[in-house]
């Protein structure tokens, strides 16, 4: 390997390793019990592999999508939009901070350490094209391993109402990606039924 990509392991492992702190577990896909957050930065790197995308600060800023989720729980702010919201906010600085401190410790320069901030709190979507990849990856991660647990827990219209909304947060590109998705046939139903298609 060289440098750059020396440099990139040694941030992914990092990354990995605060994770792996997740006291909340899930099992994968071979049925393998892993911290919830562990699992969801290595799916968000393979779907950014599968979708395409070898820009240093998105590798990392795709791992790092969920850094130490656990610390900042949605029940420590007001129910409503307004809550929700600002949760949100506060989670993709808090990331941010999180992978900085590890870029740091690792020697990144300032201009990656911007880059990366300016991924993990999305500043930019549809206009910068490296924040709208990870939007797209995000998208394509929760339709592919998250969906149907949640399709479960709610009714249709709900559902279907997500998939409208996810939808129009991704690009062109990221919604054909999304058509070719191994989805169970009750999930497929349910997207196709949001996109009026058969």
């Amino acid at each position: 390997m060289n440098a750059q990509q020396n440099f990139l392991q040694a941030v992914l492992d990092d990354i990995d390793l605060f994770n792996q702190q997740d006291p909340n577990i899930q099992l994968d896909e071979q049925g393998d019990s892993l911290p919830k957050e562990l699992l969801y930065g290595q799916r968000m790197s393979a779907m950014l592999e599968q979708f395409g995308g070898d820009e240093l600060a998105l590798q990392i800023a795709a791992r790092a999508q969920h850094i130490g989720r656990w610390l900042s729980p949605r029940s420590d702010y007001p129910e409503g939009k307004k809550g929700y919201l600002q949760w949100r906010k506060d989670l993709g600085s808090k990331h941010a901070q999180l992978c900085c401190e590890i870029l740091d410790k690792h020697g990144a320069d300032g201009e990656l350490q911007q880059q990366v901030t300016k991924l993990l709190t999305k500043h930019g979507i549809k206009r910068d094209p490296l924040v709208q990849a990870l939007e797209d990856v995000i998208c394509l991660v929760f339709l592919r391993y998250y969906f149907e647990e949640f399709a479960a827990k709610h009714d249709d219209d709900k559902v279907v109402d997500i998939v409208r909304k996810t939808w129009a947060k991704m690009s062109e590109r990221g919604q054909q990606h999304a058509l070719t998705l191994p989805l169970s046939e009750s999930s497929l139903a349910l997207v196709q039924k949001a996109l009026n298609i058969s």
